[in-house]
């Protein structure tokens, strides 16, 4: 394959990283989308959900530096807050983590504009709004370049990062290839967005809090400092217990959530905008991964390939893998092999698949497949987080899974576990002693070094199932 050209279907945080990649390696970038793109940070008709607060994960904040230096720095010079999150999942307020962990916030617009702008000022990148892709061009087995239209562009690879919303699919099948199967989770969402101007010090030294929906209260929230001293309340629903859109009955819902401190913050709050409503029907995962037949000369990344539940914020941090894999593939053979890449970006798609699938799974009336892994998780995460209310050190890795940075089955080591079951035990003993002192996990381990963590851990899991 020659490398001269390379086209990037959609201009969109998942498109503006794959072309950061493809920079490296070829001559001339074209980003093609369907929207006028604004020259400064403003919401655009293509990222209908942009209003909304969005999450930039530690780990994806990590990848863009990377990608862009410096880029952390400006943002927080054009804005951007940086500090701490209030996380409440499964009821519990999580203790601070060991060491703090400061987040960065700033609206989709503002972190979308930056990117855009470095990916714009690359000289072998060109970005070019108003051109919608109707359709690719093929040689043979080959994809030889796209249609604009009546214009025809070619290009020695196609990368779709068109979004949810992508045409792949069917023109794959139009060409004579099975569409890929999908994964799907049924998860019913509707999150309603309102903006407002708080009084200094109503989150205390937070500048976000997190609330998570609950099987028993299916209802969520985030409030999250952004630039130009206003707060976002993203506030989401499942099934039949949708956030209202009047003003009155948003803020009505925001007392009935799992936690009060959401509420509390917005007290004395000046609302500057209307309630705006957003809906999220499935979460929905395509499998490339397992298609023998594939086109050479087309790739496909971000949510085009897997759109997961907004309200876990790993879109854009997700992508940001992807285009790192890319960039690996592209490093590595000539051309890309399309099974290798899809093959390894499904694996780095697992982990927080695992986590947004087996959040919403807990839920009963959504509908999916409940695998081995995600009834264990289930199981065990509201133990988990009930002992990270107390423990820093489970605080910390509970959010390094929900951050990106480890998996999953990182909570389900057995130090970490012995940890629960302690915490959960001597919970039991405050209760029945009338009062018996929380001692610490540290203090019980010191005192029996006879016994190895990995002995006591051992059996762990299915302890906690059972007291459930």
């Amino acid at each position: 394959m020659t490398r001269e050209h390379a086209v990037v279907v959609g201009a969109s945080m998942a498109g503006l990283l794959a072309a950061s990649a493809l920079a490296d390696f070829f001559p001339r970038v074209t980003v093609l989308d369907r929207d006028a793109l604004p020259v400064a940070a403003a919401h655009r008709r293509g990222v209908p959900q942009g209003r909304h607060v969005h999450g930039l994960q530690p780990r994806g904040l990590q990848l863009l530096e990377e990608m862009f230096p410096g880029l952390t720095a400006e943002l927080a010079d054009a804005g951007a807050v940086r500090g701490r999150m209030r996380f409440h999942l499964s009821g519990h307020r999580l203790a601070p983590p060991v060491g703090g962990r400061a987040g960065l916030f700033a609206s989709r617009a503002l972190l979308e504009h930056h990117v855009r702008s470095r990916v714009a000022a690359l000289p072998t990148v060109t970005i070019t709004p108003r051109r919608p892709v109707t359709g690719l061009i093929t040689d043979g087995d080959r994809v030889t370049g796209v249609r604009a239209g009546d214009t025809l562009i070619p290009a020695d690879l196609v990368v779709d990062a068109s979004g949810r919303g992508s045409r792949t699919p069917s023109w794959l099948v139009e060409l004579g290839y099975p569409a890929p199967a999908e994964d799907r989770i049924e998860v019913g969402l509707r999150y309603v967005t309102r903006t407002y101007r708080l009084p200094p010090g109503n989150l205390g030294d937070d500048v976000a809090i997190l609330t998570a929906a609950t099987p028993a209260i299916p209802r969520g929230a985030l409030l999250a400092a952004t630039e130009g001293g206003r707060h976002i309340v993203t506030a989401a629903g499942m099934g039949d217990d949708p956030p209202p859109t009047d003003p009155e009955g948003f803020e009505r819902f925001l007392t009935r959530l799992p936690c009060s401190d959401i509420a509390a913050a917005l007290v004395g709050g000046e609302p500057i905008d209307a309630p705006i409503a957003f809906r999220f029907p499935a979460s929905v995962r395509r499998r490339y991964e397992r298609r023998r037949r594939f086109p050479r000369g087309l790739l496909v990344l971000g949510d085009a390939v897997c759109s997961f539940n907004p309200v876990y914020g790993q879109g854009m941090t997700v992508a940001a893998m992807q285009a790192t894999v890319l960039r690996d593939e592209l490093a590595r053979s000539d051309p890309p092999l399309a099974r290798r890449y899809f093959r390894r970006i499904s694996a780095l798609i697992d982990p927080p698949w695992t986590v947004a699938a087996g959040a919403d799974l807990a839920h009963p009336h959504v509908v999916g497949p409940r695998g081995l892994t995600v009834r264990i998780l289930n199981r065990c995460l509201p133990h988990v987080h009930a002992a990270a209310a107390h423990d820093p050190v489970l605080a910390t890795a509970v959010l390094r899974v929900t951050g990106l940075l480890d998996s999953p089955t990182a909570l389900l080591r057995p130090d970490r576990l012995m940890r629960v079951l302690l915490k959960r035990r001597l919970r039991t003993l405050s209760v029945h002693d009338g009062g018996t002192s929380m001692t610490s996990y540290d203090e019980i381990v010191g005192a029996d070094a006879s016994r190895t963590v990995e002995e006591k851990g051992r059996g762990l899991t299915e302890s906690i199932a059972r007291d459930r």
